[in-house]
């Protein structure tokens, strides 16, 4: 694995709307939003290995990808340490635990203040239904991915949860009819070809 520094700040230039001038975007990032660019052929396959078999063995794995096995578990420590591997888990139907229900909820709140983010953001951690929460640009300022038992246990959701919640303005609720995918693996074949 490569070694690089990068800087703290990522400059963009856009395109204007009316095309007659450009704008100069600075974004604030660490080292880690950049760490597929210091990923080699070696990494990306024991990423890729690992997403589709979790359990595999650090013998296993280092064959697979043509190392020794010290390497390998050197691999995988730095890995880990960076960031990239952010844990090893048992994926879970929730509809298996008795909440087939997913609901898409997009959430407006107040304002886009500092203060006003990290209450919500702390307050929806608590929430043991929302199996993931996104900041979004765009209508609206979040978007949580729920799991409920059926229509009742929603609205017990939306009642005791949602609607409590600090700064929130505006919730918008959608019910899926199917799933179509739910991946857990990111697509590293085209990355190693």
């Amino acid at each position: 694995m490569k070694q690089q520094n990068v800087p703290h700040v990522l400059a963009l230039q856009l395109a204007s709307p009316c095309g007659n001038g450009r704008f100069l975007l600075s974004v604030p990032y660490s080292s880690k939003d950049l760490a597929i660019s210091t990923l080699d052929r070696i990494d990306l396959a024991i990423l890729d290995t690992l997403q589709r078999d979790g359990r595999i063995s650090n013998a296993a794995l280092a064959e697979k990808v043509g190392l020794s096995q010290s390497a390998c578990s050197r691999r995988l420590d730095l890995l880990e340490k960076n960031g990239t591997i952010r844990g090893y888990h048992a994926q879970i139907s929730s509809a298996g635990l008795g909440h087939p229900m997913t609901a898409i909820v997009h959430i407006s709140l107040s304002g886009q203040f500092e203060k006003t983010l990290s209450e919500f953001e702390a307050a929806i951690k608590r929430c043991p239904n929302v199996l993931s929460c996104h900041l979004m640009t765009g209508e609206y300022d979040y978007i949580l991915r729920i799991a409920a038992r059926d229509l009742a246990d929603y609205e017990r959701i939306h009642k005791e949860w949602l609607s409590a919640m600090p700064h929130v303005t505006r919730i918008n609720s959608a019910f899926a009819m199917r799933e179509i995918i739910d991946r857990t693996a990111i697509g590293l074949k085209t990355e190693l070809a």
